[in-house]
């Protein structure tokens, strides 16, 4: 099956990979505002089907970008739409956890993670897969994860992190990291 995102077609596997929502274009607009023109080295955390990487890199030729997700069908769903786009050489498409497979630090950390807590059941998500849409206990565990990973030198120093949360893009450079893990804490 297909789909478009951002004016780009793209490769879907329904029920196997969350489906891209027109929601997350915000995300990659917000993204593309910080990148000005400049090589910059991106991680796409939770890349699913990669479109946020696949994105970035069409329309931002100077940037490389890591794309991580834990599901092997995201891998290589998000590997065949780089191929399909041509971005394949600067789109790495990597299996683990987080930023966990990257080797250097990023100047920028893009994320749509699961944030609904197991008991929020949405019918609209019902035939996404549900790792991709539920966390547990309060949901927002990913995300503090993630925050813990750029604290601890995942993130360059000037970098940033833009979370989708709730249809909305949160940005925090990396001394404002806390700042966001308040407003997420206070939401949950």
């Amino acid at each position: 099956m297909k789909t478009s995102f951002y004016d780009l077609p793209l490769l879907t596997a329904p029920g196997q990979v969350f489906t891209p929502r027109p929601a997350t274009e915000r995300l990659v607009d917000r993204a593309l505002e910080r990148i000005d023109g400049v090589p910059v080295r991106v991680a796409d955390i939770g890349t699913g089907s990669g479109a946020v990487a696949i994105a970035l890199a069409v329309n931002r030729p100077e940037v490389e970008v890591w794309a991580t997700d834990t599901s092997a069908a995201a891998v290589e769903l998000a590997r065949r739409n780089a191929e399909l786009h041509g971005v394949a050489d600067r789109v790495h498409v990597l299996q683990g956890d987080l930023l966990e497979p990257l080797t250097e630090p990023v100047d920028l950390v893009v994320a749509n993670l699961p944030y609904l807590a197991e008991q929020d059941r949405d019918p609209r998500y019902d035939d996404e897969p549900p790792e991709a849409v539920y966390a547990p206990g309060d949901g927002l565990d990913p995300y503090r994860r993630l925050l813990n990973a750029c604290r601890d030198g995942k993130l360059e120093t000037g970098g940033a992190l833009l979370i989708q949360f709730h249809r909305e893009a949160l940005v925090a450079n990396c001394w404002e990291l806390e700042e966001l893990r308040e407003r997420l804490e206070a939401s949950a």
